[in-house]
Order: structure tokens, then C-alpha cells, then sequence
């Protein structure tokens, strides 16, 4: 497998970054521009500076300070030292000022980015096919979003921001030093810049493994913290906590192990380069000194060069640790990237939230489906018609294609053959959002939101825009506002994490009240009863028979008796069309 480079991986993000983020990168780059101006202003202002303290009246009558000394003025070289103290002062001052400014718009940057990519993962995720869903573990979704989002913008947009302003300072510095003293500057700043490369050489294979376990482990981490804590019931019965400690550990353990090593090898040779940096200024001193007669004008262009170096040296390293965070969290950025190039729906611009007019019809027109062109069919030739306003059960062994069926009615799967056809209407991309506003699903198991009981009957609805009259009309239609309506709270109730305050025929009908607040047309109920006891299961089977006549309803049932008020049962075998009659010809053995 060819692994991407870091340039070609850098070019992505470029290309997925809106118009109005790119504009804002060159604002920034300009920002840098200045600041590296002002540096170099800083660095030019202390010769003079320094010129004035040593031997004043030299300094008031050299060249280079005669414009100061014109422009204000100027008497004699008191007064020179005071105004260039001043000057000094300014643009030291004004170079921070400058560089604090870019450090809070390149901090603000970096994290608008982030948002941005955060929110363009998850609405690209949300609106993949239903296929894609299931063959895919939410934990990289969820790592990708949470944990490698926040790799990306440490790691990659800030360090790449920090490396471009460093990279820019340096030059403009590097060149403002040859201006003074040119030879020396390419000797000393020139072996600086040989030793990183020779570090960057060693460490980059180091790195990149370290990117990779980064990647991997951290999506491990998360799907050990889902998996122990999603079937807490079952860990705390089996004892299996261990169990689950040792995964979490081993992948925590080598997550850590991996950041730890790419920090240490960001940062370790800054030390090293401090102590080299210090001995060649002593060695550049003491050349200087021996070969210029006049000790008074070392000091100078020393202070320069000492100003300089305490400027280009941490630069050099922020360059050096902006390259190994990028090359650290090359392979978080990877995977970011892919879901970031998730293909939102072509023709979402044509799809209508507006319900199909659903009245008379829902046909099954020789339906086949399949996951993969090389995987069995999973439902095959099937033909079927359902009037409005009927009542329909789906019977069959586990992977007959009950379930499958009617993913294809709510139009989460597409036909690989034939065609799901509503009032003489073929349902394909372009309507089936509009087809979809016409139906309600009620699973074997309801998912509630830690939230209260109004809130999880309008389900998806903003809070402000809850209709409370119809959340309580929906629960009576479901047989559960008496059961509401007898607690302090009432409809604000708050559930628990995943109705755990709730018994399981609460939270039936519950789903079944989510269902008729949505005002479909269509309620599926897949195998929602199945869990229950039959006490339990009676009570809601009653509640879903005492619906309105207007609806129509489809319900899968592993037991045939839960289905015995039902207009008609369909019996799939292996996918195909086996019976089709009756509670009472199906008992009776005389169905088609």
C-alpha cells in the first residue's frame, strides 16, 4: 500500500477549505509578513543602539544615524542615545505586539478550521446511504470527529501555520543578517540548518509509525470505551471488566507510548542546539576580537548577531517541531481527509421534504435485493401490493428477508432489481426523501435521548418548536398518557441514557407515540414486540390495532399469534414470497 505524502495530503485540506478560509489564509500570510518586518526592524535598531552606548560620539557622527540625527534635530550624541533608546524600544515593543497579534488570528484560524471540518464529517456521514451505515463501525466516525479532528488542528493546521510564519521570520531575518555580516551568517546559521536536516532524516521513519499507531489506536480506545460501557449489564453479570480493562489498556498504553515519543522527538533538540548556539557566539566573539583592532566595533554588530541568533534559533526549532507534529499526525489526517471526501447526495439540491401524496397504493414490482454484486440475494423476485389504510404482517425465519423488505419501503435500501412503486410512482434518489416524509418506524429496540419524555415523542424536533398538544394526542393514541401524566413530571420527565428510568412496554409505546406525532401515513414495526412479555406485548398490540382506520401498517413478528388481527400475513422464505393469506388460512394450512 502506497501511503500518501505529506505534501499531497496538506493539498486535500487546501482543496476541502472553503472560499472564505483560504482568503483568511492569505490575511494571515501577510500577517507574517509584517511580523517578520517588524523583527527585522528590531534586530537593524540594536546596532545603532549599541553603537551609541559603546562610543557615542562615533554613533553621532556615523552615516547610518545621520537621518535619525537630521530628521529630530539633533545637538550632540546625548541626545542621539536617547532617541535611539527610544526607537529601540518601540520596535521591540511593536514586534511583540505584531507577533502576539498573529499568534491569537493563527490560534482563531486554526480552530475555525476545525469546527469546520468537525461539522463537514458529520454532515457528510449523516447523509451516506443506510448500505454504507451498516457495513461501517461508528467508533472511527466517532474518533474521526472527536479525537483525530482535534490531532488535525494541533497537529497539522497549527503546526503547519506555525512552520509557514516560522519559515517566513527566518528569511527575512537570515537576510537582514547577511546584510551585516554575511560570511559568518552563512557559517553559523547554515550549520544549523545542515544538523536539523540530519535530525529530520533520523526521525522521520520514527514518526510515521508513530502516526500510524496514533490513527489506530485511538480509534481502538473508543470502540473499547463503547463496547464496555454500551453492554455494562451484561459486563457487570459475566465479570468481564478485566477483560475489558486489559483491551482498553493495551491500546491506551501503546496510544500514549506513541505520542510520548513524537513529543520527545520534537523537542529534543532544542537543548542541544541552545548549547551549540551559545558556543559558536563565544567562538564568533572571539574571532572578531582578534581580528578587528578597534574592540568598540565588535560590540555592535555581536549584539546583532546575539539579538539574531536569540531570535533564529527558537525559530528554527518551532520550524523543526511545526514538521514533526505534521509528520505525527500524518495518518490522523489520512483518515480524516477520507471522510471529509464522503460524497454528499448529487441531486440534494432536488430533494423535496414534501410528502408523495400517498392514497391508494405501495407495490412491489419483482423487487431483488443484494448487498454486493458477488454476495446472495437477500430478497428475491418478490411482487406485492399493499392497499392504503391496511394492516400487514411479515413472518419469517431469521434471514428471510423481513427486515430488508421493508428497509426497502422506508427507502433506506434501493432495489438492485425491480422497483418500489407508491399511487403508480417509481421511488428512486430524487423522490425519496419526499417518500420517506410519509412514513414512521417503531424498532424492536427504541432509542431515547437522555431527555425528557416530551422531547423523545417529538424526536428530532427543535425544543422551541415542539407541539405540546400533539405530543399529548400522540400519547393517548399509543395508550401511555395515563401512565405520563401520573408521574410529578409528567411529559418533562427525563428518561435516562437510552430509557433506562422506562420499562420495555413504556418504551414500545413510547416509539409507537414518536411514530403518530411524526403524522405519517405509513408505521412500520419492525419486530417491536418481540422483546416483551405477553402481557406487555398484548397491551401494545392493542394499542397499535386501536389506530386510526387511515393508516396503513406494517408489522414483522417472529410469533404468528402477535399478528392474528392483521388483514393479511406475507411469509418470506430464503428471501422469496412463500405464503400470503389470512391469520386463519395460515393456521388452516390454505393460503396461496
Amino acid at each position: 500500500m502506497i501511503t500518501p505524502s505529506t505534501t499531497s495530503l496538506l493539498a486535500r485540506l487546501w482543496y476541502q477549505m472553503s472560499f472564505q478560509r483560504r482568503r483568511q489564509f492569505w490575511i494571515l500570510f501577510a500577517l507574517m509578513l509584517l511580523a517578520a518586518v517588524t523583527e527585522i526592524f528590531s534586530i537593524g535598531a540594536v546596532v545603532p543602539f549599541l553603537s551609541a552606548l559603546s562610543v557615542p560620539e562615533r554613533a553621532f557622527a556615523s552615516p547610518l544615524t545621520q537621518p535619525v540625527v537630521q530628521m529630530l534635530g539633533l545637538l550632540d550624541s546625548s541626545q542621539l542615545l536617547f532617541s535611539l533608546t527610544l526607537i529601540f524600544a518601540l520596535a521591540v515593543l511593536v514586534a511583540g505586539a505584531v507577533r502576539v497579534l498573529l499568534l491569537w488570528v493563527t490560534t482563531r484560524f486554526s480552530f475555525a478550521i476545525g469546527a469546520d471540518i468537525g461539522i463537514s464529517i458529520y454532515k457528510r456521514t449523516l447523509y451516506q446511504p443506510y448500505s454504507v451505515h451498516v457495513a461501517r463501525n461508528t467508533s472511527e466516525v466517532i474518533t474521526s470527529i472527536s479525537s483525530k479532528t482535534n490531532t488535525v488542528v494541533f497537529g497539522v493546521i497549527l503546526a503547519f501555520l506555525q512552520l509557514v510564519s516560522a519559515a517566513v521570520i527566518l528569511i527575512i531575518i537570515l537576510a537582514g543578517l547577511l546584510m551585516v555580516e554575511p560570511i559568518t551568517t552563512m557559517l553559523v546559521f547554515g550549520g544549523f540548518g545542515m544538523l536539523y536536516a540530519l535530525i529530520i532524516k533520523l526521525t522521520k521513519n520514527s514518526l510515521h509509525k508513530n502516526s500510524q499507531a496514533v490513527a489506530r489506536e485511538s480509534t481502538h480506545t473508543i470502540k473499547a470505551l463503547q463496547e464496555g460501557l454500551g453492554g455494562i449489564r451484561d459486563v457487570l453479570v459475566d465479570g468481564s471488566q478485566a477483560t475489558y480493562c486489559e483491551i482498553y489498556r493495551n491500546a491506551d498504553k501503546c496510544l500514549r507510548r506513541a505520542q510520548g515519543s513524537s513529543v520527545f522527538i520534537a523537542q529534543c533538540p532544542r537543548y542541544v542546539m541552545e548549547a551549540v548556539g551559545m558556543l559558536l557566539i563565544s567562538v564568533f566573539a572571539y574571532a572578531l576580537t582578534q581580528q578587528r583592532e578597534d574592540v568598540a566595533e565588535v560590540f555592535p554588530i555581536l549584539g546583532a548577531m546575539a539579538l539574531g541568533a536569540q531570535r533564529l534559533l527558537p525559530l528554527l526549532q518551532q520550524a523543526y517541531a511545526s514538521w514533526s507534529s505534521i509528520r505525527s499526525s500524518q495518518s490522523s489526517l489520512g483518515d480524516v481527509l477520507s471522510l471529509l471526501d464522503q460524497p454528499m447526495p448529487e441531486n440534494l439540491s432536488q430533494l423535496s421534504n414534501r410528502g408523495i401524496a400517498f392514497k391508494e397504493c405501495i407495490a412491489f414490482k419483482n423487487i431483488s435485493f443484494r448487498y454486493a454484486s458477488q454476495s446472495p440475494y437477500v430478497v428475491k423476485e418478490v411482487s406485492l401490493n399493499i392497499t392504503k389504510g391496511s394492516r400487514i404482517g411479515f413472518i419469517g425465519a431469521t434471514g428471510s428477508g423481513k427486515s430488508t423488505l421493508l428497509d426497502i419501503v422506508m427507502g433506506l435500501l434501493s432495489p438492485t432489481e425491480g422497483m418500489l412503486v407508491v399511487d403508480g410512482v417509481p421511488i428512486t434518489l430524487v423522490n425519496q426523501r419526499a417518500w420517506q416524509a410519509n412514513i414512521a418506524h417503531v424498532p424492536q429496540a427504541i432509542f431515547m435521548a437522555d431527555t425528557s419524555i416530551e422531547e423523545n415523542i417529538a424526536f428530532g424536533t427543535p425544543r422551541h418548536q415542539i407541539d405540546k398538544h400533539r405530543v399529548r394526542r400522540a400519547a393517548q393514541q399509543a395508550c401511555i398518557a395515563d401512565t405520563i401524566e401520573s408521574w410529578a413530571d409528567t411529559y418533562q420527565t427525563i428518561v435516562g441514557e437510552r430509557g433506562v428510568r422506562l420499562s420495555g412496554g413504556q418504551r414500545q409505546r413510547i416509539g409507537i407515540a414518536r411514530a403518530l406525532y411524526k403524522q405519517a401515513d405509513v408505521i412500520i414495526f419492525d419486530e417491536a414486540t418481540s422483546a416483551l412479555d405477553s402481557e406487555t406485548e398484548m397491551a401494545v398490540m392493542h394499542a397499535i390495532d386501536s389506530l386510526s382506520s387511515d393508516l396503513t401498517v406494517l408489522i414483522i413478528a417472529h410469533r404468528l399469534t402477535t399478528l392474528q388481527n392483521c388483514d393479511y400475513i406475507v411469509k418470506l422464505e430464503n428471501g422469496h414470497l412463500y405464503q400470503i393469506g389470512t391469520y386463519q388460512e395460515l393456521i388452516n394450512g390454505t393460503s396461496g
